[in-house]
């Protein structure tokens, strides 16, 4: 089979595999293949995608030629890697290996930041079954979004702040569908876009794939949004489009006060910056309700602030609903343009989240917020035990701890991780270059009782990583 994909360059694939091999290491084959492998689960490198020549892969890397092949060997064999004389080689697919080794009972998800369905959710789905029988006799396309559900979250948008109509709210098929609509119709090839550094990498996914380009301002892990860099982005890159998390950034947990809300909407309204202000967090606020936190950054920036929000983090990832908070004209245009990416979000998954929003339904997620703060009060404990080199700032909110490793160390780590039973998500992924090796997002979305378990099998990882043969016997997993 020809590879369908784009080139990958042996400068960019050197980039985004960043600190592959394990110190001391004399398997740098292994080392490397693991470190392409974790990359091709994923997503980073897409089947079809084409990799750079030996030569070029071995001169990036500072390797010979016989490791590099030795590595493409190890891939091809379990079905990573394809190669055909005169078409070089190519991700072919995601590993041929045992089903049951790539599905473990004990395999514990750090990759993903989400939690489980919120209680009550089958009565929701219940109460949507009863008012299914309305809408059932229409032919189902209400591509605005359902009217009931729209009224609802206009109203928590006026709560926290921002006066808010239904016709101002578009709903979606979640956050990173609505990021990607406001994306496609606000930017062009060779546009800019201003993102933070770190971010949601599938924010950066999409800018790419638009064939826009990030321009990226560094996020202080602990002072938080460098505004002074952000004016000076706006002025020298005149970027067309933004995407910003002011509410328990992903992955850092960070939030903008009201002051600097004020101050960036300022910068924006004087530059003419549209941007998309993603508050898919904004309900998980661990130190009090979300009505009394900050005004949305709307509030401040006027009709250049594009909010989106997502059921997905508060209330359940399986309701792929979200939504645009925006003005009616900026809407109408929305409206017009979605016809190229759907034709409405489902019927029955906002009537569901529709029911979900009721007034009772706060106090749900008031109760989920308790959780949470307990859950990640645990991760936080479990890290101080088991990694006490570690350092971080307890999150205010959010659903992750972002992590600064002793070393660079984060591709590594998750490779080692994969092996002991635990998925994470490398500092290079949030990463608009890459890099970020010596940071680690770890999200607290797993049951209570797995989370110290998860927490101690990294930090075993962590360990053999860094060559340290004297891990304390308790730290060891099971295998």
């Amino acid at each position: 089979m020809e590879p369908l994909g784009g080139r990958i360059s042996g400068r960019r694939l050197a980039t985004l595999l960043g600190e592959w091999r394990q110190r001391g290491s004399r398997q740098g084959a292994s080392d490397l293949a693991a470190a392409v492998e974790l990359h091709v689960l994923d997503g980073q490198l897409p089947i079809g995608t084409r990799l750079p020549a030996e030569r070029e892969l071995a001169d990036a890397l500072g390797v010979s030629r016989t490791l590099i092949g030795a590595a493409l060997d190890r891939l091809r064999a379990d079905g990573l890697v394809a190669s055909r004389r005169g078409a070089g080689s190519w991700v072919a697919g995601v590993g041929n290996r045992d089903e049951a080794e790539a599905v473990r009972d004990d395999l514990l998800d750090l990759a993903r930041a989400a939690p489980p369905a919120v209680p009550g959710l089958m009565a929701a789905f219940d109460t949507a079954r009863r008012d299914l029988v309305e809408y059932a006799s229409g032919n189902g396309y209400l591509t605005g979004g359902l009217p009931r559900l729209r009224e609802r979250i206009a109203e928590r948008y006026t709560a926290r702040g921002l006066p808010t109509t239904p016709d101002q709210v578009l709903v979606t098929s979640g956050a990173y569908s609505a990021f990607v609509l406001c994306l496609r119709m606000l930017t062009g090839p060779g546009d800019r876009v201003l993102l933070e550094q770190p971010t949601y990498p599938n924010a950066i996914d999409a800018v790419r794939a638009t064939h826009a380009l990030p321009v990226p301002v560094a996020l202080d892990p602990v002072h938080g949004w460098d505004l002074p860099g952000i004016e000076a982005a706006l002025r020298q890159a005149a970027p067309r489009f933004g995407y910003l998390v002011v509410d328990f950034q992903n992955p850092t947990g960070l939030r903008l006060d009201a002051a600097g809300r004020e101050r960036l909407g300022g910068l924006l309204a004087r530059s003419r910056t549209p941007v998309v202000a993603d508050e898919s967090l904004v309900e998980l606020d661990y130190e009090g309700d979300p009505v009394d936190g900050p005004p949305p950054l709307a509030a401040f920036g006027g009709d250049l602030v594009l909010s989106v929000g997502s059921a997905a983090k508060s209330q359940w990832g399986g309701l792929r609903l979200g939504w645009i908070r925006a003005s009616t004209d900026l809407l109408d245009r929305l409206q017009s343009s979605r016809f190229a990416v759907d034709l409405g979000a489902p019927v029955f998954d906002q009537l569901v989240l529709a029911a979900l929003l009721e007034p009772e339904g706060y106090e749900v997620l008031a109760r989920r917020r308790t959780e949470f703060r307990e859950q990640r009060d645990i991760t936080v404990a479990a890290l101080r035990k088991y990694c006490p080199e570690w350092t971080f700032q307890v999150p205010s909110g959010g659903l992750s701890v972002w992590c600064r490793l002793p070393e660079p160390m984060s591709t590594r780590l998750a490779v080692s991780a994969a092996n002991r039973g635990v998925q994470l998500a490398p500092g290079s992924r949030f990463g608009v270059h890459g890099g970020l090796e010596r940071w680690l997002r770890l999200p607290f979305g797993l049951p209570r009782e797995q989370l110290p378990e998860a927490v101690r099998r990294v930090s075993a990882a962590a360990a053999s990583v860094r060559g340290c043969a004297d891990v304390p016997a308790e730290r060891i997993p099971v295998t």
